[in-house]
């Protein structure tokens, strides 16, 4: 064993060495692939198999850049509302060329290109190439066929493709149970609360990715919006018939004895009634903007 007074000019040599090397890596592709970008975003970048070529071998460390280049161009064009995604199928598409073992990247791209303009692109179609292209890369992994399902599910509302996704992945060595159930339930139920709430649920408890879990909580609380409000129209319209006339606010249910309190949304926010007598989230909440998205 080397005394640590030799061994550890070695290590910070080498560590100096090898973040030399990504510099200069990522220098030598940026240089290299210069004169290829156009002025259209969708142009910006050549073909995955050409700047594979140019990886000089270190596809898996380049896949990583690549990979986190595209977590920065959605995270920087939702926050801006932008809408302009051009470059994220092709980061993904480059990602998962230069490492087709980079899990993450089809995942949590596949939800990124599903996500509802403006905050993100709406392009699920993109989503299932990305995700077949992984299936085709790694076909034991089953949580692929999850995700696949997923977007036939949510954003494609395909019902008999989602069924068949989850089906085929629960085949797959090491799937759930519950992946059976849910092939059987979707091709039941088509697009049941219920069934979403346990698909989002599934992707919230499974990433370990903020980014993600945030927007899966921000869907379950869409979901739960969106239940609290049915029901309380429902008991408003069993006021109206039973009473005769229209509840004018929240109070006036609760003193009649329908509800006992006032109900609140996920966090803490009283629903009300507007002027025309509709329950809408509290404009202070919020939450406010989910109950908006679902109104045409």
């Amino acid at each position: 064993m080397l005394p640590t007074g030799r061994w550890l000019p070695l290590a910070l040599g080498g560590a100096l060495v090898g973040g030399s090397l990504m510099v200069y890596l990522q220098r030598h592709l940026d240089t290299t692939l210069s004169p290829l970008r156009q002025m259209t975003s969708v142009l910006y970048l050549p073909s995955p198999s050409w700047v594979k070529r140019l990886s000089l071998g270190y596809d898996g460390l380049l896949g990583c850049i690549y990979w986190t280049r595209a977590v920065q161009h959605y995270g920087r064009e939702r926050l801006a509302r932008s809408g302009r995604y051009d470059l994220l199928y092709p980061l993904l598409d480059i990602a998962t060329t230069l490492d087709p073992e980079l899990i993450i990247a089809y995942r949590f791209g596949a939800v990124f290109l599903s996500e509802l303009s403006p905050l993100g692109p709406q392009r699920p179609d993109l989503a299932v190439r990305l995700l077949r292209k992984g299936i085709e890369a790694n076909p034991e992994y089953w949580r692929f066929w999850f995700d696949l399902g997923f977007v036939y599910y949510w954003s494609l509302k395909d019902y008999a493709r989602a069924a068949e996704a989850f089906l085929e992945g629960s085949r797959r060595p090491g799937a759930l149970p519950w992946m059976k159930v849910m092939a059987a339930r979707v091709a039941a139920e088509g697009g049941a609360r219920q069934t979403s709430i346990f698909l989002w649920r599934e992707i919230y408890n499974s990433s370990d990715d903020s980014s993600i879990r945030q927007n899966a909580l921000h869907h379950l609380y869409q979901l739960k919006v969106e239940e609290d409000i049915e029901q309380l129209e429902k008991l408003l319209a069993r006021y109206q018939r039973e009473k005769g006339k229209p509840a004018r606010a929240m109070r006036e249910l609760i003193e009649t004895g329908y509800i006992l309190g006032y109900p609140v949304d996920a966090l803490g926010y009283a629903y009300r009634l507007d002027s025309q007598g509709k329950v809408v989230v509290h404009p202070e909440s919020p939450l406010a903007e989910l109950g908006a998205e679902k109104k045409p």
